[in-house]
C-alpha cells in the first residue's frame, strides 16, 4: 500500500516537534523516500542512535515483508 510523504512527516513531527524535517518521495511510488531530520535531541548521540529514534517514530512502517515503507534514506543530525 502506497503512503504519502505527509504521513511520514506527521509521524516524525509527533516524535520531534521542534525538528526541521524534509521528506521526499524518491521514486514517485509511495514506497521509497528520503528524510532529513535535524533535531536538538540528536546532540551527543551517534548516527545509529539517531536513526533508531527515527525508526521508532515511524511505528513499524518499515517492519517485515508487508511493510508500507520499503526504503528510507535517512540524514539525521543536531542543529549547527
Amino acid at each position: 500500500m502506497a503512503i504519502q510523504a505527509q504521513q511520514i512527516e506527521t509521524l516524525l513531527r509527533d516524535a520531534f516537534p521542534d525538528a526541521t524535517i524534509i521528506v521526499t518521495d524518491l521514486a514517485g511510488d509511495g514506497a521509497h523516500f528520503a528524510a532529513e531530520v535535524v533535531d536538538e535531541s540528536f546532540r551527543g548521540k551517534n548516527r545509529v542512535q539517531q536513526q533508531r529514534a527515527v525508526y521508532a517514530a515511524l511505528k513499524g512502517m518499515m517492519d517485515g515483508s508487508e511493510a508500507d515503507l520499503h526504503a528510507l534514506a535517512l540524514t539525521t543530525k543536531a542543529p549547527d
